[in-house]
């Protein structure tokens, strides 16, 4: 993040949230602003919410992250009618001393009521206007930038009616566009809270500001979905916070907007008025519709790929008529992977990230007890961005999202290490699960697990002998049972009747105990009576024995399964705690560094993968004429005809059919 970003987080000393919640919005401003202090002890805490369980838990969630209770101040009271003046209970009047702070953030109950009786005069809300009483949206959000220092900032969640609702909020909207006290409007995606689909925005205020502008952002396209809800990824987040801080247009993401252009638009601040997310219409170019090829114009959508791959468009499309072309014959794929601009490129990138393990290395494993670890993944992302810098085509938030999703662990590794020494890299600890037991749910042991390093790690990279082992007998157990299987299916219903002593009531399933008997009584009849002869492999007394085999051998591989996978269990436990510290980091080194690096240097090639689905695409959309489809509706209908030519028919039938045959054939 550049500077200018963060030289107000250093400043905050004091922080507010006037609708607390469980204080998670508390707790994540002063994660993030702990990334740029160096004593975050500095940093104070206040919290009011209205219901007495949640201003508990508040209260014990923020003790609970390791804040000092000194340097947390919690409320229980109804932050529109009770103020937060700061008072001694004992002289509530002389002790009176409003509250101000760096940082306000709050996400406070959507469209509540309220009674605005009585507070035209209220400091909080005489310069702008009262909210209706339907609606208290406003009156929340006046209430946070009252509290605020003249170079403090406030965000506020709302549903994203506050920017174009009319009467009450409409003026307050204009009051606070003339005072020049919004910086930004953010568009978050619907869903993305528990418990509501209701759009939302975030809305950044200041007391102060030097420009005049407001920066609009849609940010509701960047999400994954996860069950019912719409997550932001990491790298949504920092998507949103690098625009911010940047504060620029980007194509249908975001715009600076002039204070003038909003006058125009009488303060509706609706998003889409000023920025346009919307996925152009996919058009169809009539010619190509009627005799083939695709639209020189359609290929020019992807000029992001040619200004890279110039040769590769000339080399992929062929025979030119000025406005269309074709897509060259052999393997899509094959000819995109292989051109030398592709090769070029991906050499391109390789080189970008030379060295990068070694950097890797050298932050992580070597620095590993004394690294900053709020302030690590800053880094790591600065120099991600660096190397991506020249590198055409790749999203560096794509990349910044593969770098969080694994920093998300080693960070958990990282806070370990440093609070309770190396040596818990080389331990381990009881593996509990959750398990029934007279109907509850109870924590049993099950084995161990490394405390840092995983068994299945130690078990690849260093006893590998055995676990190969003990992988193959579990292939062939699978094997086993499929071949079972076999038998089974391969049974016809006759051979189920003959069977049927050694078969569940329907006929399903062999029963286990019933084959090894039957199968010993069949062997043992062989060999007395029928010495010189055998059962064919594909009768029901051959199916019966080789059953026999494969439950003989499916039962032998399940005991040597346990045993070999308990010996390699304490085998592997033994061994981490016997591990050297040069064992130790190459164990890290392939935990936290190799899957990064695996992931950043397959980009390259899911963006070859998304240029031939793309081609492909234009391919297929034109492969099919309209001349085509005439043509097959026309043969279809003669065949039709032909065929009812042969029908036999009452003669009210006949008659139908003569006017059907009229139809198909043009009359």
């Amino acid at each position: 993040m550049p500077d200018k970003a963060f030289s107000f987080c250093i400043k905050i000393s004091r922080n507010i949230d006037p609708t607390s919640g469980s204080g998670s919005l508390l707790i994540n401003i002063g994660r993030s602003v702990a990334k740029h202090i160096d004593d975050d002890d500095n940093i104070k805490y206040y919290a009011q919410e209205l219901k007495q369980n949640t201003y508990n838990l508040t209260r014990m969630n923020i003790i609970m992250r390791g804040i000092l209770p000194s340097n947390i101040t919690t409320r229980n009271g109804d932050t529109l009618e009770d103020d937060w003046p700061y008072f001694e209970n004992s002289d509530p009047v002389g002790t009176y001393n409003p509250l101000y702070v760096d940082a306000v953030v709050s996400n406070p109950p959507y469209s509540q009521n309220w009674d605005p009786e009585g507070k035209e005069t209220d400091p909080r809300y005489a310069r702008f206007g009262l909210a209706p009483k339907g609606k208290a949206d406003y009156a929340f959000l006046l209430h946070d930038l009252y509290h605020i220092k003249p170079d403090g900032i406030m965000t506020i969640v709302l549903p994203h009616g506050v920017l174009f609702r009319g009467g009450e909020e409409g003026t307050i909207r204009k009051n606070l566009i003339e005072n020049n006290h919004i910086d930004v409007i953010i568009g978050l995606p619907v869903n993305i809270f528990f418990g509501t689909g209701i759009p939302t925005i975030i809305m950044v205020l200041k007391q102060k500001r030097e420009n005049t502008d407001v920066l609009i952002i849609d940010a509701s396209k960047g999400f994954v979905k996860v069950g019912k809800n719409n997550i932001l990824q990491a790298s949504d987040i920092k998507r949103i916070a690098d625009t911010v801080a940047a504060r620029k247009d980007v194509s249908k993401f975001s715009r600076v907007v002039s204070r003038s252009e909003i006058r125009s638009n009488e303060y509706n601040l609706n998003i889409p008025r000023y920025v346009d997310s919307s996925e152009a219409p996919e058009s169809w170019d009539i010619y190509a519709s009627m005799f083939g090829g695709i639209p020189k114009k359609e290929i020019e959508e992807l000029s992001d790929f040619w200004q890279t791959f110039p040769e590769l468009k000339t080399d992929l499309f062929i025979r030119d008529t000025g406005e269309h072309v074709d897509v060259a014959e052999g393997n899509l794929k094959d000819i995109i992977k292989n051109h030398p601009n592709v090769v070029s490129f991906k050499e391109h990138f390789a080189r970008a990230f030379e060295g990068f393990d070694v950097e890797l290395y050298t932050h992580l494993i070597e620095g590993m007890e004394t690294l900053n670890i709020s302030k690590e993944e800053t880094v790591l992302s600065d120099e991600i961005f660096s190397r991506l810098a020249s590198v055409p085509l790749v999203d560096e938030y794509k990349a910044y999202q593969l770098l969080n999703d694994e920093w998300v662990k080693i960070a958990v590794d990282l806070e370990m290490i440093q609070t309770e020494g190396f040596e818990a890299t080389k331990q381990v600890e009881p593996n509990m699960v959750s398990k029934k037991k007279n109907g509850k749910d109870v924590e049993v042991q099950e084995g161990w697990q490394g405390r840092i390093i995983p068994f299945d790690l130690v078990q690849g990279a260093l006893l590998h002998k055995e676990t190969v082992a003990l992988k193959a007998k579990e292939e062939r157990l699978i094997q086993v049972n499929s071949l079972q299987q076999e038998i089974f299916d391969s049974l016809t219903e006759e051979e189920k009747e003959d069977l049927n002593d050694v078969l569940n009531d329907d006929n399903t399933a062999f029963l286990t105990s019933s084959v090894s008997k039957v199968a010993k009584a069949l062997l043992k009849e062989l060999l007395k009576e029928h010495a010189a002869e055998y059962y064919a492999d594909d009768s029901p007394e051959g199916k019966l024995l080789a059953m026999k085999s494969l439950l003989d051998e499916e039962k032998a591989l399940k005991k040597d399964i346990k045993t070999d996978s308990t010996k390699l269990h304490l085998l592997t436990k033994e061994t981490i705690e016997n591990l050297l510290d040069e064992q130790v980091y190459s164990l890290l080194e392939l935990k936290w560094i190799t899957p990064l690096m695996s992931e950043l240097q397959q980009m390259p090639a899911a963006i070859l993968d998304d240029l031939a689905v793309k081609v492909q695409a234009l391919a297929d959309k034109y492969s099919i004429t309209l001349s085509d489809v005439e043509e097959e509706i026309i043969e279809t209908e003669g065949m039709l005809a032909s065929m009812l030519e042969q029908l036999t028919a009452s003669e009210v039938d006949i008659k139908g059919l003569t006017e059907l045959k009229k139809l198909l054939g043009g009359e």
